[in-house]
């Protein structure tokens, strides 16, 4: 496999960030547990850093991430670390907890990617990860401040802050000129990464304070600094001060060893910090994922991330390595020195272990208080400060206050309660905004807006009239027990006074069993009354990818067919209700009776010898069911006179599907169009039933018009009054569409 040189440089670079972190992280974890621990610390960041980045790059799903132990992963277990050594739980089982909660971790990613639930992870609310972030930075703040102020053990920050006899000036001075360069590091040279400079500059002042103190020169005994890196034995001896590749494989096998030892903790306990972790990583892998899509401008596979991320964790603990994740800084700078593929991950951590076999002398002599003032700022910018400016808004002030909750919750009890706390915010906040969201889209009646067949005037009036009781409601997102109250609410209204309800259900995104309910009783108050329930526009398939028809026939809402009916489009059960309103009021002749012209409102007031020489110019016809008329594109002058029947009209869409216009019945006439103007069809006109007309041609009808020139001025004054009528009627419905 050929490497290119942007990813060696990319690693390179990348290792420059991420070792120093990985370190800081590491101490950070193991501190708690006793001076002695520094060391292995140290080797947990390392191994972390160097299995994450050649693990989960090889089998991840993000090209150039760069993976390493990181601020999350360092909060979580070093507040379990503090928590389980206060608790008075020896040190080995302390260490051997850790690692299997690591080793859980890590088998939770990998069981999250191989569920699928990659893309659903980093779909946390913004209000909630604020929230916990910032508690985590808190958490780290709090937990390094001792260090920072050369105080060391288990001293807690209250009682760091209480004693001052304890502060030791060397720290401070070193804490001081670490987080000073940390800030500052951007601004004197943008090439060397910040923590870089901190480190090298803050290691630099400790050997200038010890030219002045003897005592900072002695690495045995000196709680001022990292420590041999040779690790710990089981009775917390020093081992092999030096460290070496011997070391380095000896020290990975130390924390097992404590199994002879300790106690096996109950896996049972630590399945929730494992969980909590696992999350956590998870989340921050994911978000750093986002960021560099958009930066590169490709695409990520979460799920196999996820995995990838498992397995790196899952390999770490068993090494007795650091968990971590995707981070943002190491990764932007793989990105901006030229790195192409996950190779430069490989070799970044490939490099941090070569790191460690040449340099374990000098890294020995890291001072803690430089890698305290690093994690500070660290934590700091981990805090959201921008959260601060929702409380001044009333529309985002829930949102401030979800972020200082579980901020709080973290700080009084624990990152597992705030955990909690955040999930179930996270679904509070869901149900808040699904519950106040509107679910009627509008509200019209049956006089506002017509089915798209065209009618005869006086059908049109008769329809305006009987309209009024028909109220159609147009409803939107889920329907679901937290919305279905005001589904009933909404239609209480109209359940009485109203023949018909119609319930359009296009914009409907989800439905439980509580809507279903509501439906139910809706449906039997209007048949108690006469009344009819109808249902419209159900999506065959939700956003959820569930099956709305299915699931009501599954639920039996729609077994009792005489009190509802379901109709496909809006526009077929408006139909339904028009037609059964002409039908009552004897409008609508038996479908199997043909009218005649005088049936035809432009030539009731004809003579029969002018009707008889019409009849003479036109050509009677027949359709079956489904047979076209004519079709779009077709060329034709002719006009349409429906004897008996129905007839659609469709235009084409570009995509080879065509949209519904209008429908038309006996008594009414259609292709006045390319009547008028002899130009091609722009729609399809298609027999619904078996269809009888008459067509008469522009060529014949000038003809007749010749002997009779005012039944030719009456037709086409007919048809300019119809167009006219249907303009009118279009330009209404547009109205009321607007309105909404």
């Amino acid at each position: 496999m050929r490497v290119h040189a942007g990813d060696i440089w990319g690693g390179l670079a990348a290792t420059v960030v991420a070792l120093p972190a990985a370190i800081g992280f590491g101490v950070a974890v193991y501190e708690p547990l006793g001076q002695s621990y520094n060391a292995q610390g140290v080797m947990a960041g390392m191994v972390g850093a160097t299995l994450l980045g050649v693990l989960a790059a090889r089998f991840g799903g993000c090209q150039r991430l760069i993976s390493s132990p990181c601020a999350p992963a360092a909060a979580v277990l070093s507040a379990f670390a503090i928590h389980f050594t206060q608790s008075g739980m020896p040190a080995q089982q302390v260490l051997l907890s850790l690692l299997l909660i690591g080793a859980m971790s890590g088998l939770l990613q990998i069981i999250f990617g191989l569920s699928k639930l990659g893309g659903l992870i980093k779909y946390m609310p913004y209000p909630v990860v604020s929230g916990y972030l910032s508690g985590v930075g808190l958490i780290i703040i709090a937990s390094q401040i001792p260090k920072l102020l050369g105080v060391y053990g288990n001293s807690g920050l209250w009682i760091a802050l209480t004693s001052p006899e304890q502060w030791r000036a060397p720290s401070l001075i070193v804490g001081a000129v670490a987080m000073m360069l940390m800030w500052m590091g951007p601004r004197i040279t943008p090439r060397v990464p910040a923590v870089v400079i901190a480190m090298v500059g803050s290691t630099v002042t400790y050997w200038m304070l010890g030219l002045w103190d003897p005592a900072l020169r002695t690495i045995e005994g000196n709680n001022l600094v990292v420590g041999p890196l040779g690790g710990t034995s089981a009775s917390g001896g020093s081992v092999d001060a030096l460290g070496g590749l011997s070391n380095f494989f000896s020290s990975l096998l130390l924390p097992w060893h404590a199994i002879a030892d300790a106690h096996l903790p109950s896996l049972s306990n630590l399945l929730y910090p494992a969980l909590t972790l696992a999350v956590l990583l998870s989340i921050d892998t994911l978000k750093t994922c986002v960021v560099l899509d958009t930066l590169t401008r490709s695409q990520h596979d979460s799920n196999r991330e996820l995995i990838g991320q498992g397995i790196g964790n899952l390999a770490s603990a068993l090494c007795s390595g650091m968990p971590g994740a995707g981070t943002m800084g190491a990764t932007l700078v793989n990105i901006s020195s030229g790195a192409r593929s996950s190779t430069s991950g490989m070799i970044e951590g490939a490099i941090v272990l070569l790191a460690y076999l040449l340099l374990a002398p000098l890294l020995s002599w890291i001072p803690l208080a430089a890698l305290a003032a690093i994690l500070i700022v660290v934590g700091l910018r981990m805090i959201d400060r921008h959260s601060l400016s929702l409380a001044r808004s009333r529309d985002t002030q829930v949102d401030f206050v979800v972020v200082i909750a579980v901020a709080l919750v973290a700080q009084i009890f624990s990152l597992i309660a705030a955990t909690g706390t955040g999930l179930l915010l996270a679904v509070l906040l869901f149900l808040r905004k699904q519950i106040g969201t509107h679910i009627v889209r509008r509200a019209t009646f049956g006089n506002q807006v017509f089915s798209r067949c065209e009618r005869l005037e006086h059908e049109r009036t008769l329809l305006e009239e009987k309209g009024k009781q028909t109220v159609i409601l147009g409803l939107q997102g889920p329907l679901f027990f937290g919305t279905a109250n005001q589904l009933l609410l909404a239609s209480e209204p109209y359940l009485t006074g109203y023949r018909y309800l119609i319930l359009d259900m296009k914009w409907v995104q989800s439905v439980d069993l509580s809507a279903v309910h509501v439906l139910e009783r809706i449906r039997d108050r209007l048949a108690d009354s006469g009344h009819q329930l109808i249902l419209s526009d159900l999506p065959g398939e939700l956003p959820s990818g569930e099956n709305l028809r299915q699931y009501f026939d599954h639920t039996g809402i729609l077994q009792e067919k005489m009190h509802i009916q379901v109709f496909n489009e809006l526009d077929d059960a408006l139909e339904f209700i028009e037609e059964q309103w002409l039908t009552e009021a004897g409008l609508r002749p038996r479908p199997d009776q043909s009218v005649t012209l005088r049936d035809f409102d432009v030539f009731r007031y004809r003579k029969d010898d002018t009707l008889a020489d019409l009849e003479a110019c036109m050509d009677r016809r027949s359709f079956a069911p489904g047979q076209k008329l004519f079709t779009a594109g077709d060329q034709s002058d002719e006009i349409y006179f429906i004897l008996k029947g129905e007839v659609r009209l469709d235009v084409p869409l570009s995509d080879g599907r065509e949209h519904h216009i209008a429908s038309h019945h006996q008594g009414d006439f259609i292709g006045e169009l390319g009547f008028l103007d002899g130009r091609i069809r722009a729609d399809s006109a298609t027999a619904v039933t078996e269809v009888e007309l008459f067509s008469l041609s522009r060529v014949r009808f000038d003809q007749i018009a010749e002997n009779h020139r005012r039944l030719g001025v009456t037709l086409i004054t007919e048809i300019a009054r119809v167009l006219a009528s249907r303009l009118r009627q279009t330009n209404d419905e547009l109205r009321l569409v607007e309105s909404l």
